[in-house]
Formats: structure tokens, C-alpha cells, sequence
């Protein structure tokens, strides 16, 4: 194909180089923003009467029979092309002649991949926030499957104190508000126009940038025309956001690892979401939650690998910035794909509320109850604090737990202590007990599902 920047050069270069400057195999997937902002451009240039209705009308309907071909697969994409823009504008420019290099007037490549960029990570970043929100909505539906099972919450993964297992999930619900919110201000920044911003400079044309900002669904024009080509601080939000998700998404799959094994047997996940070892018949592997633990390294290298591209750059644009594309696209990729699988193995899994009860049974996590039930009826807090530390180490030495330590030795230790005891350390009744706002208590995880949900919807 022939080089469009042919003129001070001759356009000639190696094969070598060629490939090694060609983006389209990464950049072809903006095809459809690429044509709609030439659309929108070339609209602008008839209403400020840079170019005729003639040569406009005849651009428009290239561009749309381009589009129609390349969805039903009619245009292949020419990979030997140096990238989407400019195939898209050798393709014009061969079915309608002179006009569709009329079409390039009063803008640059720089301007024109970054409203492309732009308009392409604005829809994906829409796409993902919507599968949060499924995501929100799964984690809530399963805290209500689960909202009065006991269970231990761990601090260090030492067992900590009693809780309703659904406020453990719910945690991971309020997670992923953030994320959503983290996707949706890094939209509202990106969401200028950068297009007539040109080379870097502008341009002597009377442009109406403020027409093509609305017609591609921008709330206005970058107001420099240098930043506008050179900023990719979009693409380094767009990831961070996108590394903070999968970091949620890690905690949530190393738990759900833990859960399913044979020391917790908290859970169970379908045969859907696991599979099996090739030499011993007894395995059931969590292996879909462990590449979305792996894959989270991937999303955190885009990030690291943008910001050391973008570091050293002087302005405005520059070739390396070529590389922001690749970078920022597997980390939308790779975090689709992740909640793609994460919805639905959530959605399967099954939760053991028997094995929960048992292990806070058997981890004293009832010890601070005990501590408040002394300081609620006078004793200091450190003193009734190692107090209990003391029964509990007694516990421990004979096989015992609070509950079934004798009262006749609870009024040895203090005559603090009377039948009510049993009461103050019931499991069930120390989670339902914490009603401060945001506790473990089921009014409390019920009021939080109710809110997750409104917001999710």
C-alpha cells in the first residue's frame, strides 16, 4: 500500500521497519470510531464551507459503505497497512477518488487517533461498568442466600470474631461501588474532544471543533491544542482503575480458593467453574479463580509499562506513544474476560453454613464479647481484657471453650459473672448483637443489600 505521508520522503522503507512501525494489528479494532469521527469531520468541514456538499456527501456514503463492509466481513483489514486510519482512508480514496483526500483537511493523525482512542475506551469503559454492576448484584443476592450464617471474620487469617458471612461478601459489594465510580470519573475526564486539534498547533481553517465535540458525544473541545494530542493521562487512569478492580478481584478469588479447600470447606464451587488434575482422581482445582489471581499482574504491568512509556516524553506527540494502545486495550481485555468468568462462578458457588458454624465454635472469637460483658457491668476493659485472655488459655489447655466452661467457674474468676454469661457469648447473638452502623447485625446486612442493589440496578 502506498505510504500517504509520501512528499519529503519517498516513502521508502525495509519490510523490517515497515512491520515494525505498523499498529494496525492492535488499532484495527477502532475501525467504527475512526469512521464515525471522520464522519463528524467531514460534516464539519461542509457547515463551515471548508469543503462542498458534493465532496462531503461523497465521503459520507464511502465511509458508511466502508463500515458496512468491513462488519459483514465484504473488506477484510489490510494488515500490511500502517494503521486503521490510514487504511480506512486508502480505502476511501480508491472508491471515491479526489474527494476522500479532501477529507484529511484540518486535521493530523494525532488528533485523530486520540478521538478514536477516546470514543473506543469511553464505550468499553461503559461495558465493564455495567458487568460491575452484574457483579454487585451477584454478590448481593448471594449475602441474602446467606444472610444469617454464622461465621468467623479473620484478621492475620487468625480467627477474629462472630459475624453473618453475608457482611463478609458485602464488603467485596462496597469494593466494587468504588471501582465503578473509579471507571466512571476517568470517563468524565477523558470525555473532551481532541479532534481540530491537528498536528499540535491547530489549524488556519475556520473549524467549528465545538460541532464535532457534541456529534461524537464530548462535552466539548480540548482547550489546548498540545495537550490535546499529547495526553494520556486517560489511558493511565482508564488502567489504575482497571488495576484496582482486579486487585478486588484477587482478594476475592484468593478467599474463594481458601474457602473451597479442605481446611476451610466453607464453600463449593460447580464443576463448571473447576477442573481436575491429570494424575490424582480427587482434585477439584479452583483453577478459574487462580488465573483471575494470576491475570491480575498482567492489568498492574500495563500500568507500570504506560507510565514509564509516557515518563520521559517531551511534547507533544511522539511515536512511543503508539504503545499506549496495546497496553491500555489488554487491560480492558483482560479484565472483561475476568468478570466474564467471575459473575458466574459466584453465581454457582455454595456456601457451607455447617462448617462455618463449626469453625467459629472453635476459635474462641467470642473472647471480646466476654471482655464487654465484664466491662459492661463495671470492670475496667484491660483488666476483664486479660481476664479472658487468661480463661482462654485455660480453655486450650483443657479442651474447653467459653461455652462449656462451667458457671461455677466463671463466678471463681469473678463475681461479676451469673447465668446471662451464656447469653453475652451465643455466636448467633454476638453477631446480632453489633448494631452500630455498617455492623455484622442482619438489620445491618440487610439495610447494606438494599443499598447495593439500588445503586447496581
Amino acid at each position: 500500500m502506498a505510504k500517504l505521508w509520501a512528499g519529503r520522503t519517498l516513502a521508502e522503507t525495509s519490510k523490517t521497519a515497515d512491520d515494525f512501525n505498523s499498529s494496525i494489528a492492535v488499532d484495527c479494532r477502532m475501525y467504527k470510531q475512526d469512521i464515525n469521527g471522520s464522519l463528524a469531520h467531514a460534516e464539519m468541514l461542509a457547515a463551515t464551507g471548508i469543503l462542498s456538499r458534493e465532496d462531503v456527501d461523497a465521503i459520507s456514503e464511502g465511509l458508511e459503505g466502508i463500515l458496512k463492509d468491513i462488519e459483514s466481513g465484504a473488506l477484510p483489514i489490510d494488515y500490511e497497512a500502517e494503521d486503521i486510519h490510514m487504511f480506512i482512508e486508502a480505502e476511501l480514496t480508491e472508491r471515491i477518488g479526489d474527494a476522500g483526500k479532501r477529507l484529511h483537511t484540518a486535521r493530523s493523525r494525532n488528533d485523530q487517533v486520540a478521538v478514536d482512542v477516546r470514543m473506543y475506551l469511553r464505550e468499553r469503559a461503559e461495558d465493564i461498568i455495567g458487568k460491575i454492576r452484574s457483579l454487585m448484584l451477584a454478590v448481593a443476592d448471594k449475602a441474602e442466600e446467606y444472610k444469617d450464617a454464622v461465621a468467623p471474620s479473620y484478621t492475620h487469617l487468625q480467627r477474629a470474631q462472630p459475624i453473618f458471612f453475608s457482611h463478609h461478601l458485602l464488603a467485596y459489594a462496597m469494593m466494587l461501588e468504588r471501582d465503578m465510580g473509579r471507571l466512571a470519573d476517568a470517563v468524565k475526564r477523558m470525555n473532551m474532544s481532541p479532534l481540530g486539534a491537528c498536528a499540535l498547533a491547530g489549524t488556519t481553517y475556520p473549524t467549528d471543533r465545538k460541532m464535532t465535540a457534541a456529534a461524537l458525544g464530548f462535552d466539548g473541545p480540548c482547550r489546548n491544542s498540545i495537550d490535546a494530542v499529547s495526553d494520556r493521562d486517560f489511558c493511565v487512569e482508564l488502567i489504575s482503575a482497571l488495576s484496582v478492580l482486579m486487585m478486588h478481584l484477587s482478594r476475592f478469588s484468593e478467599e474463594m480458593i481458601l474457602w473451597c479447600s479442605w481446611e476451610f470447606r466453607f464453600a463449593e464451587l460447580s464443576d463448571a467453574f473447576t477442573t481436575g488434575s491429570s494424575i490424582m482422581p480427587q482434585k477439584k482445582n479452583a483453577d478459574m479463580a487462580e488465573l483471575v489471581r494470576g491475570k491480575t499482574g498482567r492489568v498492574f504491568g500495563n500500568l507500570i509499562g504506560t507510565l514509564t512509556m509516557l515518563k520521559g516524553l517531551p511534547l507533544a506527540y511522539n511515536k512511543d506513544m503508539q504503545e499506549d494502545k496495546e497496553a491500555v486495550f489488554d487491560a480492558f481485555d483482560t479484565a472483561d474476560k475476568c468478570l466474564d468468568v467471575f459473575i458466574p462462578m459466584l453465581k454457582g458457588v455454595k456456601f457451607k453454613p455447617e462448617n462455618m458454624q463449626k469453625a467459629a465454635g472453635e476459635g474462641f472469637i467470642n473472647a471480646t464479647d466476654l471482655a464487654d460483658y465484664l466491662t459492661k457491668k463495671g470492670m475496667p476493659f484491660r483488666a476483664a481484657y486479660k481476664l479472658t485472655g487468661s480463661l482462654v488459655r485455660e480453655c486450650m489447655e483443657k479442651g474447653l471453650v467459653l461455652e462449656t466452661v462451667p458457671l461455677e467457674r466463671y463466678k471463681e474468676l469473678s463475681e461479676l459473672f451469673d447465668e446471662d454469661v451464656f447469653d453475652a457469648i451465643d455466636l448467633r447473638a454476638c453477631a446480632e448483637r453489633r448494631t452500630s452502623e455498617g455492623g455484622t447485625s442482619l438489620k445491618s446486612v440487610l439495610s447494606q443489600i438494599e443499598y447495593i442493589r439500588s445503586i447496581a440496578k
